[in-house]
């Protein structure tokens, strides 16, 4: 089908996903670009292609057209992709024994460096704080390379899921700038928990309180502090690799 009025009730409800209220009430998000299509499309999460008119893509997939117009209205880039990906949320749970918790990553584009890296050294389970940045906006999508494809990402209560995975055996590390262990002198865990804090204010001090070790990245006196993403990946590549 090919649909070339901004007016038409189904580009117009296309244009909403790029608001999280409606991505929430839909369960849908959108994706462009190749790569991210692809990545959608291997972990099943892709339910419809838009191609721009003249544009041809062979994926096993409903696949619609749209004019020029209509693929910029749609999309969010400057200069838009010749293909939009609809996609349909997935439920997930916590599962694996390397779990990272997320205490109100706000930045979008940290978040979604955060997934790529959390991938790459083989987290099992991301849990996000309510108040994070939204996974399925555009600008996490890109900065996670796609990468929130292969994470296993739940939504929850922190201090909830820090009480029940502390029953559970595992270790519960949070960062904290001082009085924290340093990261190369840790004895890795076969159960553990990290806890990466917000971008300004750090992890909060109720979860801090259930912390059973505190972690802290030597470094230079000259810088304060690092970017969380940064902070994250090194203690990941630490902790979380084999």
């Amino acid at each position: 089908m090919l649909y070339s009025s901004l007016e038409n009730n189904k580009v117009k409800n296309l244009k909403k996903l790029s608001l999280k209220k409606y991505r929430d009430k839909t369960d849908m998000f959108l994706i462009e670009g190749e790569h991210l299509i692809n990545e959608a499309y291997k972990a099943g999460y892709l339910i419809e292609l838009l191609l721009e008119v003249g544009y041809e893509y062979d994926i096993d997939i409903e696949t619609n057209y749209v004019t020029k117009n209509v693929m910029q209205y749609i999309s969010s880039l400057d200069n838009p992709s010749k293909m939009i990906g609809v996609c349909l949320k997935k439920s997930n749970k916590v599962c694996g024994n390397k779990i990272l918790m997320l205490d109100d990553i706000q930045d979008p584009g940290n978040l979604g460096t955060i997934i790529r890296s959390a991938v790459a050294f083989k987290i099992n389970t991301i849990i996000l704080s309510d108040k994070c940045a939204d996974i399925y906006s555009s600008k996490v999508i890109r900065a996670s390379q796609g990468m929130i494809f292969k994470a296993n990402i739940v939504n929850a209560d922190l201090l909830e899921m820090t009480f029940m995975l502390k029953k559970q055996g595992f270790k519960i590390m949070g960062t904290k700038v001082t009085g924290g262990s340093d990261l190369k002198k840790l004895e890795k865990a076969e159960k553990f928990v990290i806890i990466m804090g917000n971008e300004g204010n750090g992890v909060k001090n109720e979860l801090l309180s259930l912390c059973d070790e505190y972690i802290y990245i030597k470094m230079s006196e000259a810088c304060e502090s690092l970017n969380v993403a940064i902070a994250t990946s090194i203690i990941l590549y630490e902790l979380g690799g084999d």
